[in-house]
């Protein structure tokens, strides 16, 4: 009995003396660019430094390094106007590698400017929980020469990671990109003076259910301000090509998109797949943005290959276009081109690979030749719209666009088309193309629609 009674006390003294053992608890390091005791005088030594979930504290002033981050933690700036990560003749200002760092999760980079850097400004490989809120993202990628060849690779060699990087010639760097990514949070960030603004794509993984919210993207003059494009798998840069893991389920939201892809062509907002491969773009939401200026369309959903080319199709299905505003952005070009400047193109190019499921409502159009066009073997439904844009409100371009496959349906009733008397009344914009149904239309603008003054730049 006294053996028992000694064996059933072991598992009481363990329980006991775990309970006394204390937790560890997550570090508080410091950053000063002058020597401070206790402090690190560089960012990338404090990272060597740190445990997982510990914070870096980084006072003000000028940091010339380029920061490799494979753990998680939180790289909080003093403020972003005067902590600054100077990446001149380095690849990245912030580089958050879960490629090499596999399941990398929770990682936070707040309160900095990042510039000049060769590449992007902060890139973030296959890892997810990130947030990025509150820096300025300038004049990184600036100077990298780009040119839209259609060829899979030709991006500059980006020294020491340009294994999972194996894009077309025109997404090769910019602001900040996010390659297999999910479940981040991009927000309240300005970004502008780039080779263009934020780029999600898939090389390396399914890019899925991240949020880009309360960013201002303005002048980045050589591509879009905020594109989600699917790009084959890392190492497939020759056919046949692997079907592309996806970018789904994004949230882009209460954006400011202006002046972006001026110089080469890039939309406000756009959703793309490269026509190498089979894309896959679904499901994503633009939603309350201000898309204003910009070097093609305020929106340009684009799928290149398909069956008018013996390929598979793209999936590029159930994307929402809802509430944002819209104007004077440029046209469309090469296979989705459109006949003036733009606001929404909804474009399978020659391809003809099918859009289905895209929710267009509630969009406030102004000053465009064609307000909303379209090019796609399918019914696309467009309602509650404010066209107001002065001269096409929806147009079929597939003749325009010389495709062979032309035998989609507009359904765009229950818009406003400028005035209360319909489509080609004085004063209201009208339609262009075959197959679009416009009866009922709307007599005034739709209540739900935003009509705060937001044409201004």
């Amino acid at each position: 009995m006294h053996a028992s009674r000694f064996l059933l006390l072991i598992p009481c003294c363990a329980l006991l003396g775990m309970s006394l053992t204390p937790a560890l608890k997550a570090a508080n390091l410091c950053v000063h660019h002058h020597p401070v005791p206790g402090c690190y005088t560089s960012i990338q030594a404090a990272v060597n430094h740190a445990a997982p979930g510990d914070t870096i504290k980084v006072s003000r002033g000028t940091y010339k390094e380029y920061v490799t981050i494979g753990i998680p933690i939180s790289i909080l700036g003093e403020d972003a106007d005067s902590t600054i990560v100077d990446a001149t003749n380095q690849p990245h200002g912030f580089f958050v590698d879960g490629f090499d760092n596999a399941n990398l999760a929770n990682v936070t980079i707040s309160g900095f400017t990042v510039e000049n850097a060769l590449f992007e400004g902060i890139l973030v490989v296959s890892a997810s929980n990130v947030t990025i809120r509150d820096n300025q993202v300038n004049n990184n990628d600036a100077t990298s020469g780009l040119s839209f060849t259609g060829a899979p690779t030709g991006c500059p060699n980006q020294p020491g990671n340009g294994v999972y990087e194996n894009d077309e010639t025109g997404d090769c760097g910019g602001a900040i990109h996010l390659i297999g990514t999910a479940h981040s949070t991009l927000s309240d960030n300005s970004i502008t003076g780039n080779a263009d603004g934020v780029l999600i794509s898939d090389e390396t993984a399914e890019s899925h259910d991240n949020l880009l919210i309360h960013n201002a993207v303005i002048d980045n003059p050589l591509e879009c301000g905020i594109v989600l494009a699917s790009h084959p798998p890392t190492g497939h840069t020759a056919p046949p090509f692997a079907p592309h893991f996806g970018v789904d389920h994004n949230t882009v939201a209460e954006n400011v998109s202006i002046g972006n892809g001026v110089q080469i062509g890039g939309s406000g907002a756009g959703l793309f797949t490269d026509g190498m491969g089979t894309g896959h773009v679904v499901g994503n939401v633009i939603i309350h943005n201000k898309l204003v200026g910009n070097g093609l369309g305020g929106v340009a959903l684009h799928t290149h290959v398909g069956p008018a080319f013996g390929l598979p199709a793209d999936d590029m299905d159930d994307n929402v276009i809802v509430g944002n505003f819209i104007a004077r952005n440029l046209p469309d070009q090469a296979d989705t081109a459109t006949p003036g400047n733009v606001g929404i193109n909804i474009n399978s190019g020659g391809g003809g690979s099918p859009v289905h499921g895209t929710v267009i409502a509630y969009n406030i159009i102004r000053d465009e030749d064609v307000d909303i066009a379209v090019n796609t073997p399918t019914e696309v439904d467009i309602h509650l719209n404010d066209l107001g844009g002065g001269k096409i409100g929806v147009a079929d371009v597939c003749a325009f666009d010389k495709a062979t496959i032309c035998n989609g349906t507009i359904e765009a009733s229950e818009n406003y088309w400028g005035c209360p008397h319909g489509p080609g009344s004085a004063g209201c914009a009208t339609v262009s193309g075959s197959d679009i149904s416009f009866v009922p239309w709307l007599q005034k603008p739709p209540e739900h629609a935003d009509h705060e003054e937001h044409d201004r730049d």
